[in-house]
C-alpha cells in the first residue's frame, strides 16, 4: 500500500532535498523564472505557492517560518515585499 507517501525523493537524502528546495525557492524568488526539470520544478510549486501564502499574510511570524525554510534575507524582504503585494486577490495557482 501507498499510504503516507506525499513528495518524490529525486534521488537524494532528506537533508539534501530540503536544502535543494530552499535553494531553488530563493534563485526563483531572485529571477523570478529558473530552468530546471520536470520533477524538480513539480515539488518546487506548492513549497513555494506556500510560501507566497505566507507573504501574502504579511506578519512576523509568517515572515520567520519563510526564512526558516528559504534561509536567505533578501529573498524573503523580497518575497514579502513586492511578490506578496502582487498575489493578493488571487486565491492559490501562484506558480503556473
Amino acid at each position: 500500500m501507498r499510504h503516507g507517501i506525499a513528495h518524490r525523493k529525486l534521488n537524494r537524502t532528506h537533508s539534501h532535498r530540503k536544502a535543494m528546495l530552499a535553494n531553488m525557492a530563493a534563485s526563483l524568488i531572485e529571477h523570478e523564472q529558473i530552468v530546471t526539470t520536470l520533477p524538480k520544478a513539480k515539488e518546487l510549486a506548492p513549497f513555494m505557492d506556500k510560501l507566497i501564502s505566507l507573504a501574502k499574510r504579511g506578519d512576523v511570524h509568517g515572515r520567520r517560518l519563510a526564512m526558516s525554510r528559504v534561509r536567505n534575507e533578501d529573498q524573503v524582504k523580497k518575497l514579502f515585499d513586492t511578490l506578496g503585494g502582487r498575489y493578493t486577490d488571487r486565491n492559490g495557482g501562484y506558480t503556473r
